[in-house]
């Protein structure tokens, strides 16, 4: 079994900013809060504790956010570790560690599981450093997203499962209607085994036993995190918006946000910005509609309808019906971080990175901004798999490198003779270098032959080396073979498993032994790739 280690930022799935940040390059320091260290959450919980108890208002978000659990756990059967974790809520040293995820038909991709496993393993560590407070686990459900396309399918067995449905509100009010026929489909896929028959009544009582998304995708995260104490938010709810409507309205009127972020990305000019802000960072929402809000000549439209209102229209609209207004990604992390207790925000590469953009915008409406912490990332691996890369002489390393460069390096490594012609190129520079200075001393047109034949010769050398390359993969070819093949399995349409690969895949194999494993090994706080033998 291969023993090296991968860090993220070696592993070269992870962009130029993600891995400044976790190098903690100083020029995006003020981009961010406390870099996530165990030492370095004892400021972040005195910070949260003035800015979030610190007045009455802290009491009654307190209570409000554990009156709307309640009643959205009110039809589920309840672990106690979950019942617990909600009644903690109400004291004021509680605080939460969030992550969030969209919606996706059967948890999507495998990184749903990672990102909850870093999120509830972190509040375990906390607790253990910091026994005198509580910390629990929150899943953010991503109810008011639109975009139907990105959630509604998963890749099992390299084959796309897709949800043929339409939705053009928020996703998560969205009925499951349809959906008993899609499991006649996965349910032949799978088989009969026992994990597959456990797999079969997972999705049943998610999304044929359920009404709308939300719901199914909360009894989903509940059967597999409830006994860990994962805590399942649906933020889509009035009471809860009740608590932002001071910040909708600096939205509406101010426009903090858009100058905020705007200012913030110029710093990151460097970098792919992940996001850039509209004036007004807000949707107006209904079951079947979620669009923008623009400012137009003094009067708020609503776009692509004809809905609109006038200043004195919106705010009344605002007090007395807070829940036709929905946060767009720029405003929903603030959101979060209102209406929740919260230290620490889990996500990806992606997410971190627009998380980046928002420090100055925080700071401006006066909301402590949490700690960034980049998901667990994982590969996971079979004894099989590892036995085969072994065989092969195979590090880590060389199965997280591009394919071609892989497969370039092990044929320089098989072969008898060098491939590389660096040592002939060298040579030849010098000879064409002693020619050119004769050539200096005659007519110009000689001077022309000499750079001219240094071309061809030069180019003439590299198409040797190539074909020389060529020639060795064509004798080499069953050994390269089976290295293409085992780094196809572990890495599916050469991008990362768990990006691509739906959970079931491995549940299949390993039933309820996978996620207690992945809980026992995934560790929040280091910075490397996870290598999970099953």
């Amino acid at each position: 079994m291969p023993t090296d280690c991968i860090s993220y930022q070696n592993s070269g799935y992870f962009s130029p900013l993600m891995n400044d940040y976790l190098n903690q390059k100083k020029e995006l320091h003020s981009l961010y809060h406390h870099f996530p260290t165990l030492e370095n959450f004892e400021k972040q919980i005195e910070e949260k504790k003035i800015n979030f108890n610190g007045n009455d208002n802290g009491n009654s978000k307190r209570e409000t956010l554990v009156s709307v659990l309640e009643k959205q756990y009110s039809k589920y059967d309840v672990s106690v570790a979950v019942l617990n974790n909600i009644k903690l809520l109400n004291n004021p040293t509680t605080f939460t560690v969030t992550t969030g995820h969209q919606l996706n038909l059967f948890s999507g991709p495998l990184y749903f599981l990672y990102k909850i496993i870093s999120t509830i393993n972190l509040t375990k560590e906390l607790k253990a450093k910091y026994p005198n407070y509580n910390f629990v686990p929150i899943y953010w459900m991503a109810t008011e997203d639109h975009d139907f396309e990105e959630i509604n399918y998963f890749n099992f067995n390299g084959k796309k499962f897709r949800w043929n449905a339409e939705s053009t509100g928020p996703v998560g009010r969205l009925s499951t209607e349809g959906l008993a026929d899609f499991l006649e489909i996965y349910a032949l896929e799978i088989g009969g085994s026992t994990n597959a028959n456990v797999l079969k009544k997972l999705f049943e009582g998610s999304y044929i036993k359920h009404d709308n998304l939300a719901d199914a995708t909360r009894y989903l995260a509940n059967s597999l995190f409830g006994e860990s104490g994962l805590v399942i938010l649906d933020a889509d709810h009035q009471d809860l918006k009740r608590k932002f409507i001071p910040y909708v309205k600096e939205e509406l009127l101010q426009q903090t946000s858009f100058k905020a972020v705007t200012e913030t990305i110029e710093k990151l000019k460097d970098y792919f910005v992940q996001v850039n802000p509209r004036e007004i960072n807000l949707f107006y929402i209904e079951d079947n509609l979620r669009e923008r809000i623009i400012f137009e000549n003094g009067i708020y439209k609503v776009n692509h309808t004809q809905i609109q209102f006038t200043e004195t229209e919106i705010l009344k609209l605002l007090e007395n019906n807070p829940e036709k207004f929905s946060p767009n990604v720029i405003m929903r992390p603030l959101y979060q971080e209102v209406i929740l207790p919260n230290l620490c925000y889990i996500g990806g590469g992606g997410e971190i990175a627009y998380w980046l953009e928002l420090k100055s915008f925080f700071s401006s409406v006066k909301v402590t901004f949490p700690i960034l912490l980049l998901r667990n990332s994982v590969l996971l691996a079979t004894e099989k798999q590892n036995k085969k890369a072994d065989n092969l002489n195979l590090t880590w390393a060389d199965l997280f490198s591009k394919q071609t460069v892989l497969i370039n390096n092990i044929t320089q490594k098989l072969s008898d003779y060098p491939i590389d012609f660096t040592e002939q190129k060298e040579a030849l520079k010098k000879q064409f270098e002693r020619l050119l200075e004769l050539a200096n001393h005659t007519d110009k047109s000689f001077l022309g032959a000499v750079k001219a034949q240094e071309i061809k010769q030069t180019k003439g050398l590299n198409n040797l080396e190539k074909r020389f390359l060529i020639a060795q993969k064509r004798k080499f070819h069953d050994e390269l073979q089976r290295i293409i093949d085992l780094q196809n399995e572990l890495f599916p349409n050469h991008s990362l498993q768990e990006r691509q690969t739906n959970f079931s895949e491995f549940y299949l194999e390993n039933g309820e032994r996978l996620i207690p494993q992945l809980m026992s090994q995934l560790k929040p706080l280091e910075q490397n790739f996870n290598i999970v033998t099953i």
